[in-house]
């Protein structure tokens, strides 16, 4: 709300040939007050129901949590999931969903192609992946997995889920995929194959890193951040969708992704930022 009237201000200051300080006295607090008022009005009265990714359940909670100190009664509601079942959904216009989080940025960038978006993918964060687990020694990284011929590895489904597809990359990088091909089980996203090396139904995972770092895993296993030169970048990106063009709590959300506030848990939970 803030941002929004020192914007106008600022604008209007350009356009006098005044400094912000001088346009400022001008408007007189009536003005102000109508202008909040109207814009808490249109927030106030809004919902957003978010898709995101499954590595962001941790890191996005929090954000979500640190908007709402702020402004307490935005109603902002996420949905946890693969990037690719997601896309699908919004692509074939089955899914009502305001604004669109993915672990790869090449899903909202065709869905902008397609017409279905506000603006151009915004790349929020950069994904890594790890080795984890709860019983085997990881340090020596992927090398762990030819000493446990018989140890499960827990990946997310590649057919849809970046962090799946990055495993496998990683796996043939490493010349693997064909060895630690009967080893593999399948999540059906990332948070999903993270829950199958908690429960021991997989002795090692190849998970998201902002996943191994939340509260439910960081004190019960070990990781081993793996290269990121085995595999292409996890450039997650998100979008605002078409439904909520004049959505104003879903684009005051979406400033809120690149303030401090939000780029410190991002941090937190092992995200890279872009420059």
């Amino acid at each position: 709300m803030d941002e929004f009237i020192i914007r106008i201000i600022s604008q209007d200051a350009i356009a006098n040939n005044k400094n912000t300080k001088i346009m400022s006295k001008s408007i007189t607090p009536i003005w102000l007050v109508c202008m909040t008022l109207f814009m808490l009005t249109q927030v106030s009265g809004q919902k957003v129901r978010i898709a995101a990714a499954a590595d962001l359940r941790f890191a996005m909670d929090d954000i979500v949590a640190g908007y709402k100190k702020s402004h307490p009664n935005a109603d902002l509601e996420v949905i946890y999931g693969s990037s690719g079942n997601a896309f699908t959904q919004i692509l074939n216009g089955g899914a009502p969903y305001d604004m669109y989080f993915s672990a790869d940025i090449t899903y909202p960038q065709k869905l902008y192609e397609a017409g279905l978006t506000v603006h151009q993918p915004v790349l929020y964060a950069i994904g890594r992946i790890v080795l984890w687990s709860s019983s085997l020694d990881v340090s020596k990284g992927l090398a762990v997995l030819t000493e446990n011929p018989r140890a499960r590895v827990a990946i997310a489904n590649p057919s849809h889920a970046p962090y799946g597809k990055r495993a496998l990359e990683t796996l043939r990088h490493y010349g693997l995929s064909d060895k630690a091909q009967a080893q593999l089980i399948y999540g059906e996203n990332i948070s999903q194959a993270a829950q199958f090396c908690l429960t021991g139904n997989a002795q090692i995972g190849i998970l998201a890193l902002s996943l191994v770092l939340a509260p439910n895993m960081q004190n019960h296993g070990r990781y081993y951040l793996i290269d990121d030169a085995s595999h292409n970048p996890l450039r997650q990106g998100f979008v605002i969708l078409n439904r909520a063009k004049d959505n104003a709590l879903a684009h005051a959300f979406a400033s809120y992704i690149s303030s401090p506030e939000a780029i410190a848990i991002f941090e937190k939970y092992g995200f890279e930022l872009p420059e």
